[in-house]
Order: C-alpha cells, then sequence, then structure tokens
C-alpha cells in the first residue's frame, strides 16, 4: 500500500507512517540485544566483551549502508510525488548493482582482516579471539546484511513502512532462536551469537525478496534497469553524503570505545551494554528521522513546502514529548535496566555511570534527527553530512577523550560528550535553516522559471508551494506562440490570443479593433481533464514547472 503523504493531518499521517518505522527499530533494536543478552547470561565475560566491540564494528556496516540507501528511499518517494513512476525501474536496478559492488568491498576488509580491526578497536587481551571470530563470521554474511536493508529502503520509499516491521520480526525470531540453540545449547559463545546473527538476516531477505515479488508496484522494472545508469548518479547524490557522515560518526564511535576498552574489562563490558540501551533510548527519533525524509521528500516533489516544513515542527513535538520520558527512565532507573543484560555488580554499575552522563540526550536528539530528516528530504544531505562531522570529530570525540584521560576518569563524564555535540548540531542547523529559507525565497524571487525535478538534481531550493503557483497560472495570460507545439491550447485558433490556463482566450482584436474575451465552453470538460498538464508546463508569471527540464 502506497501513502499519499501530500493531504490530510500530518501529525496522524506522519505517527502512522513512523509506528511501523518504530516496531521495526524495536525488533532491530532487539535484535542486536538478544546476542548481548543471551551470551551475557550463558556466556563469559570475555565473551560479552567481544559482542560488544564486534557488534560496533558491525554498526559502522549497517548504518553506513542504511544511510546510503536513504538517497534511494528519498528518490523513489519524490518520483512518486512527481507522478513519474517510469524512473523508479532504473533506480532500483542502478541500487541493486552498486550495493552489490559495495558487499564485495566490505566482504573482503572483514573477512580477510578481522584481527587487525579488532586490535585496533583495542579490545582487551582476555576477547581478542573471540571478537575476532566474531568479526570474521558477521563479516562472511555481509551480503545479507546490505541486501535486507536496501530492501527495506526501497519500501520506505513506496510508503509501506509495515513490510521491513515484517522482514525484521522474522529476522528477529530467527535470531533468537539461533542464540538459544548456539550460545544457551551448545555454548558457542560470542561466535554462536554471530552465526545467529547472519542466519536471520538470510531467512529476512529470502522473505522480502519473495514479498517485494508478490506486491503490487506502481512501476516496472526490467533486466536492463540492472546496470550503472545516471539514476545511480542521482541516489548517491543524496546518499553519499550521509554515508560518509555516519561513517565517521560510527568510525567516533568505535573511537569511543577503544577510549573505554583502556579502562579494563569490566569497563568494556559495562559500556557495551548501556549502548544496547541507549539503542532502544533512540528509538523515536531515530525512526522520526527516517520517516521524514520521506513524508518530506513527497510533499517537496508535489511541491508543498509549507507542508514541508510543518511536518518537521511536528515531529520535533512528538519527540519531545517521548525524549522527556526516556530521560527520566534512563537517568533514574538505568541500573535496573543495565541488570537485564548482565548478572555481574560490577558490570551494572559501570553500564549506569555512562547512562547517567548520557540522558540528556534522550531529549536534544529529538529536536536534531527531526531537522536532519527534514533537510534529507530536501536534498539537503551535504549540510546534513558538514554538521555531523563538526559536532562528532570537533566536539563529541575531543571532549570524551579528554575524560577519558582525567586521572578521575569515569563513564558519566564521558558519556556526557552526546549531549554537549548535540546541542552544537541544534544551533548549527538552526543557523543553515534560516540561511537556506532566505537564500530559497531569494532564488524564487530572482529565477522566472524553475522545475521541481531539476531543483532536486541540482540541490537548489525548491519551489513555493504548488497550490498557490497553480492558482496564479490559471489565470496568468499566456501568448499562444509561446505555447509548446503538443500544447492542446494551441487549437483553439485565432492568431493573437493570448490563452489563461483555465482557457479563456485574451486579447483577440474584434471586428472594431477593441480587445474581446473568448471562453471555451464546449471544450470545458476537455481542459479540465488537461489541468496538470497546463499547470506543469505553462509558466510565465515567474514560477515553475513541475517536471519540466
Amino acid at each position: 500500500m502506497n501513502n499519499d503523504f501530500t493531504q490530510g493531518s500530518i501529525l496522524k499521517k506522519l505517527s502512522l507512517f513512523m509506528l511501523p518505522i518504530l516496531g521495526a527499530l524495536v525488533l532491530q533494536a532487539a535484535y542486536g540485544a538478544v546476542d548481548l543478552l543471551v551470551v551475557g547470561q550463558f556466556g563469559s565475560t570475555a565473551g560479552l566483551s567481544a559482542v560488544s566491540t564486534g557488534s560496533q564494528v558491525l554498526n559502522l556496516v549497517t548504518f553506513v549502508v542504511t544511510q546510503l540507501a536513504t538517497g534511494v528511499t528519498v528518490l523513489i518517494a519524490r518520483y512518486l510525488g512527481e507522478k513519474r513512476t517510469e524512473q523508479i525501474g532504473p533506480v532500483l536496478g542502478g541500487a541493486a548493482v552498486v550495493f552489490a559492488i559495495l558487499s564485495v568491498g566490505m566482504f573482503i576488509l572483514l573477512v580477510g582482516f578481522p584481527r587487525p580491526i579488532s586490535v585496533l578497536m583495542q579490545a582487551p587481551e582476555e576477547a581478542i579471539g573471540l571478537t575476532t571470530g566474531y568479526v570474521r563470521i558477521c563479516g562472511g554474511g555481509i551480503f545479507f546484511i546490505v541486501a535486507y536493508n536496501l530492501l527495506s529502503a526501497i519500501f520506505r520509499g513506496l510508503g509501506d513502512s509495515r513490510s521491513p516491521l515484517l522482514f525484521v520480526l522474522v529476522a528477529c525470531v530467527v535470531n533468537i532462536v539461533g542464540d538459544l540453540i548456539l550460545v544457551a545449547g551448545f555454548g558457542m559463545d560470542a561466535a554462536g551469537a554471530a552465526i545467529a546473527t547472519v542466519l536471520a538476516q538470510a531467512v529476512s531477505v529470502v522473505f522480502a525478496v519473495v514479498l517485494l515479488v508478490k506486491k503490487k508496484l506502481p512501476f516496472t522494472i526490467t533486466r536492463k534497469d540492472f546496470r550503472l545508469n545516471p539514476q545511480c548518479s542521482l541516489f548517491l547524490r543524496i546518499g553519499l553524503p550521509l554515508a560518509l557522515q555516519e561513517c565517521l560518526t560510527q568510525l567516533s564511535f568505535l573511537a569511543l570505545c577503544a577510549f573505554v576498552n583502556r579502562l579494563g574489562l569490566i569497563a568494556s563490558s559495562g559500556y557495551g551494554v548501556a549502548c544496547k540501551i541507549v539503542n532502544f533510548a533512540m528509538l523515536i527519533p531515530s525512526a522520526l528521522m527516517q520517516s521524514m525524509s520521506s513524508f518530506v521528500a513527497q510533499n517537496v516533489g508535489a511541491g508543498k513546502q509549507t507542508r514541508a516544513k510543518q511536518s518537521m515542527l511536528t515531529g520535533i513535538g512528538i519527540g519531545l514529548a517521548f525524549g522527556c520520558v526516556v530521560f527520566v527512565l534512563v537517568l533514574f532507573q538505568g541500573d535496573l535496566l543495565a541488570g537485564i543484560f548482565s548478572p555481574d555488580a560490577e558490570v551494572v554499575q559501570k553500564g549506569f555511570e555512562y547512562l547517567k552522563g548520557f540522558a540528556p540526550e534522550t531529549i536534544v536528539t529529538a529536536i536534531l534527527f527531526s531537522m536532519m530528516g527534514y533537510f534529507n528530504g530536501n536534498n539537503q544531505t551535504l549540510w546534513v553530512m558538514v554538521q555531523s562531522l563538526i559536532q562528532t570529530l570537533l566536539v563529541r570525540l575531543p571532549l570524551a577523550y579528554f575524560m577519558s584521560i582525567q586521572p578521575n576518569a569515569s563513564l558519566t563524564k564521558i558519556g556526557l560528550a552526546a549531549p554537549v555535540s548535540t546541542i552544537v548540531g541544534i544551533v548549527l542547523n538552526i543557523g543553515f535553516y534560516l540561511y537556506w529559507t532566505r537564500k530559497q525565497q531569494n532564488t524564487l524571487s530572482a529565477t522566472p522559471t524553475r522545475s521541481v525535478s531539476a531543483s532536486f538534481r541540482t540541490g537548489r531550493p525548491f519551489p513555493k508551494d504548488r497550490a498557490a503557483q497553480d492558482e496564479q497560472d490559471t489565470h496568468q495570460p499566456h501568448r499562444r506562440d509561446d505555447l509548446p507545439e503538443d500544447d492542446p491550447r494551441k487549437d483553439h485558433g485565432g492568431n493573437g490570443f493570448q490563452v489563461t490556463a483555465d482557457d479563456h482566450r485574451v486579447g483577440r482584436q474584434g471586428a472594431d479593433g477593441g480587445e474581446v474575451e473568448h471562453h471555451q465552453e464546449g471544450e470545458a470538460q476537455q481542459g479540465a481533464q488537461q489541468d496538470d498538464l497546463l499547470a506543469g508546463q505553462v509558466d510565465a508569471a515567474g514560477g515553475y514547472a513541475v517536471g519540466a527540464e
């Protein structure tokens, strides 16, 4: 089922679209948490540290792929909004080729060099062997991990957030069963958790492909679409900045993990437990950002910028409401949450220490992620990358490192680096929003004719609301000679006519030399059927042409 986000209640439609995405993220977080939970209960402390460190590497791969696939999501949603569904097939075919190439590169890296990666992560000596095995096994299944995230991005772009929920539900069930059999049953520790993870992703991909084949799609895809085509550069232009931003952000988390690992095995395990709780705490902001990208992109494709801005504000409100509740839970009940993952009192205490410093992040992230989703949907992904790199590389990492080398270093002080950097990001995004909005208005007043699709490809500001422009076009006269050759209004006869979009003729000279106005009464029905064509292609009043080149 494809959703139309361009009309109706924003709160209702955004919430209904976000809920399945949130559900999928909850299951995905549970999917990752199950490994840590089962290993923590039935494995060793070294195995717990191995899963904690190895999953950070896996998160790097997963989140980079997810952000790169956001380009596919936005492009599909944009084409749906522009009613240009014939372009979606090449998008999917090109994406399949690009992500296959990416999978090969990551397979070589993770399977060929797992020990150097573990050493670089400063995994504790007692856990380095188990960490190496975890990374190698997960690297062997990287094709399934990449395919799953690409398929989920495709469905979200089509306005279907329920199918990805089913995918991750299948994966979660398989992973839980696998962990219980391999870790609790056969005592395979971290290696068993890794095998269960890969197996779960494989089953989920098969399920997703079957569902996609059976789904009634608003487009067709052929064998010739599966190649490096012009659509690849379009979705990469959107996705690459996000992927690079996410890559560097996740690398910063790896560096943060390395800082903590220097504090010992207990601190490493406690930080790993805290990170799983953090993953759950960040679910609503993450769901808002993902749903916001599709919601905004579709409205921008339809020329409804005002509605796109309203959706961002709605998302911020939703995020703040839930963020305050999560803040209280994490700050005051963090030890109970950490105790779910480990019976070791020292590990629980270290995890709680980190959560105390991290707690404010649950509130401020609601604002930041909604703004990032808005900019993603507007093709301003380069800015999203820049602001993220500033807050991560210039604020969060230096501050976390400084806290980690102090004589009285604690996980609470290290955790404070996250909300501080996010606040800096919010300030940067507010400044860019004001600048970009002003630039948008200046461009509208200076540019006579703009194309939504051309604006999308060039990354320039999008035009004002299409509804207002169409109203203006309806009564704006145009000379018949200025119309395209295939425009139906050229057949309305009479040299010297000026024709408006509602089929009025203006300016024809009568027998006495004066001007008379004529109406095309007999062709009113035909004119109504051609309304979209006329409103989109004819504009001499300083507006834009939807889909025009």
